[in-house]
């Protein structure tokens, strides 16, 4: 019974509780990615088709097609910066967070 629960002569090592675990904070941020990703691509589609689609219709005019090129390559650019800036943030608070001697 003891070792069905983990316990007993068979443990877990330490090494691959730091494995299982990284493997599931791996899996958590490609979650989260994929979440933001489809986000973006929620919001660019809502936004983009408000402004360059004022007048649906079965297909889309050479100047609907301008304008939603473009209003899809500003949001990509938008995310990129953000998305670059954060991490930058993060990189630095980190470092900040090793260099900081315990108290």
């Amino acid at each position: 019974m003891s070792s069905f629960l983990g316990g007993g002569s068979t443990s877990v090592s330490s090494s691959d509780m730091v494995a299982k675990k990284e493997s599931m904070m791996n899996s958590v941020r490609q979650e989260i990615a994929l979440a933001n990703a489809q986000e973006l691509m929620n919001k660019t589609n809502e936004k983009c088709f408000a402004k360059c689609i004022t007048k649906p219709s079965a297909s889309l005019s050479n100047s609907e097609q301008i304008c939603l090129s473009r209003c899809l390559d500003r949001y990509l650019e938008a995310f990129n910066i953000v998305s670059r800036a954060y991490v930058t943030r993060i990189s630095k608070e980190r470092l900040e967070g090793q260099n900081t001697p315990l108290q």
